[in-house]
């Protein structure tokens, strides 16, 4: 977004040149010691696009233990199988050992109360739950996971109802997945609408204290570094933890992780998380249930990329991506195909 130059315009100073100069190099002196003393040196650093948590975000997330939600659909489907098929169980057994994302939107009800339940969850067994803030107006460009709040005040009003059940407790939170990357799908008022919703988001959920936020930034096969730098700007991600690659889709981690060093190079150090539930073998070039692909990475919390905070399963391997290719509807639970993705893995 082109900044509004009309706002830069300044009525013209009588005072000398040499004067003037020295006043702004007096100013500019001054305005990097505050900033040093409010926010650090690596954080003023970090500029206008970098962000000011990286550092105590990257150590929340990289010491935690990840939340297992207990009766997900992988472990009642080993259940449903233990005897019919004891080894398509044994898999399912371990698939439901992995900690997954926690998806929330407008088909929940009382968003306060769900996630609360899961956070309560967490904290009783001393794990941090990864929520998925899913409920963006105008979602997935109106395809197979469409939805979303109907307006931009009833959106506000939603996450703050969603940061109302995490409280001080810690949490991680995916905003919005591929809500800047497919933009382009919306005319450019609603563009910048938008970004302002991710913005607040951001503001509300870090105003907790204890949760870190991942604004989701697609993947490498949808936009280029520049083009999601720039829109992860204007979403406020110098308040948020670091952004998220790579949810509900195939790409390697390898893959990944150069478009996320690009983006973090532009961003002045901004790390990130990758969703690694279902690249292990990359991409066919299909996003909607694609055959043949594999578990990547189990989730793991730490990285030897500097950059990369977590590996996490933001996606549920086995959730289907819509009705194509033989699936489900989008988000209904679909065995086989998540008995594949871990055959294909090797498990």
């Amino acid at each position: 977004m082109k900044k509004n130059k009309s706002r830069q315009k300044r009525t013209a100073s009588v005072s000398p040149v040499r004067f003037a100069y020295s006043n702004h190099l007096f100013v500019l002196g001054a305005l990097i010691v505050v900033g040093v003393l409010i926010f650090g040196s690596d954080s003023f650093a970090a500029g206008k696009g970098g962000s000011a948590n990286t550092s105590v975000d990257s150590a929340i997330i990289k010491s935690a233990k990840l939340y297992v939600k207990p009766g997900s659909h992988a472990e009642l489907q080993a259940a449903d199988w233990r005897l019919s098929r004891p080894a398509d169980a044994a898999v399912m057994d371990k698939l439901a050992l992995q900690p997954v994302g926690e998806w929330f939107g407008n088909w929940i009800p009382d968003v306060t109360a769900a996630v609360k339940s899961t956070v309560d969850a967490s904290r009783a067994n001393g794990t941090i739950p990864i929520l998925v803030a899913y409920n963006i107006p105008y979602r997935d460009c109106a395809l197979y996971s469409s939805g979303g709040s109907e307006t931009s005040d009833a959106y506000k009003m939603w996450i703050r109802n969603f940061a109302l059940g995490i409280g001080n407790r810690p949490a991680v939170v995916i905003l919005e997945p591929d809500a800047l990357a497919s933009m382009s799908c919306i005319p450019l008022e609603g563009q910048t609408a938008r970004t302002a919703l991710i913005n607040d988001a951001v503001s509300v959920l870090k105003a907790l204290g204890s949760t870190s936020v991942y604004i989701d930034a697609g993947n490498n096969g949808w936009t280029s570094a520049d083009v999601m730098a720039t829109r992860l700007t204007n979403a406020g991600i110098k308040n948020a933890s670091g952004f998220s690659l790579n949810v509900s889709n195939f790409f390697t981690t390898a893959e990944s992780e150069i478009f996320g060093n690009a983006i973090s190079k532009k961003l002045r150090g901004v790390h990130y998380v990758v969703d690694t539930s279902r690249n292990g073998i990359g991409s066919n070039g299909e996003w909607c249930n694609p055959a043949g692909r594999a578990l990547g990475k189990t989730p793991i919390a730490s990285s030897s990329n500097a950059l990369v905070d977590a590996y996490l399963w933001i996606k549920i391997p086995g959730e289907s991506d819509g009705p194509c290719n033989g699936g489900p509807a989008a988000g209904s639970w679909w065995a086989d195909y998540a008995l594949g993705l871990a055959k294909s893995a090797g498990w």
